[in-house]
């Protein structure tokens, strides 16, 4: 067993403790609990501010920015690829909501953004993200460009502490949400994390009608 497995199944454990901490911080950082319709999926943004500019760097080292998508959907989850558990299942349900949701997805791009750019970057996030859809796109960049994104849509991150300094064997505690953002670059839909596939295709319909 690889290293790299050996370090997510016993950051399985670690990660199931801080689950409950990680949905906290989201509901403080959208203001408080949420109400929901669409089987609990969507969640009601109503005088939200979520959402905006930025500019990160593609798996190839390209730089884009969200104008590049203008007149196009987008369908983003923050996370990183070391994640062992909520990250694999949250990009799974986005991958067969698209393919659930017919040929209206076809308008959507999604996108993974991580939090954990000093680990997420090149062919190995490339080979990451194709692993849940094919179109799925990886987007890094700097620190500072992550920061930037993470605080316009509300992103709660923080970097664990590594076994020893130099180790690259930490976990990152994250909120776990799902942003359908319209063709003209603002948010049209909130969805919950573990909504599962059935009510994110349905909740994505809804959206684009």
């Amino acid at each position: 067993m690889n290293t790299r497995k050996v370090f997510m199944l016993a950051a399985g454990v670690i990660a199931c403790l801080l689950f409950a901490f990680v949905l906290v911080q989201g509901a403080r950082l959208l203001g408080g609990p949420q109400p929901a319709t669409s089987g609990g999926a969507v969640i009601n943004t109503a005088g939200a501010d979520i959402g905006g500019p930025f500019t990160l760097t593609d798996t190839s080292g390209k730089r884009v920015s969200d104008k590049d998508f203008r007149g196009r959907y987008m369908l983003i989850y923050f996370g990183y690829s070391y994640c062992p558990d909520v990250c694999p299942t949250e990009l799974q349900a986005m991958g067969r909501a698209l393919d659930l949701a017919g040929p209206a997805a076809d308008r959507i791009v999604p996108v993974f953004i991580t939090v954990d750019p000093a680990r997420d970057k090149g062919k190995d996030l490339a080979d990451y993200v194709r692993a849940f859809h094919p179109r799925m796109i990886g987007l890094t960049g700097a620190r500072e460009d992550i920061d930037a994104v993470t605080k316009a849509y509300r992103v709660y991150y923080k970097l664990g502490q590594p076994s020893k300094p130099g180790a690259r064997d930490y976990l990152v505690d994250h909120t776990s949400f799902v942003y359908l953002i319209g063709p003209d670059g603002k948010l049209a839909a909130l969805f919950r994390g573990s909504s599962g596939a059935d009510a994110l295709a349905e909740g994505i319909k809804g959206a684009l009608r």
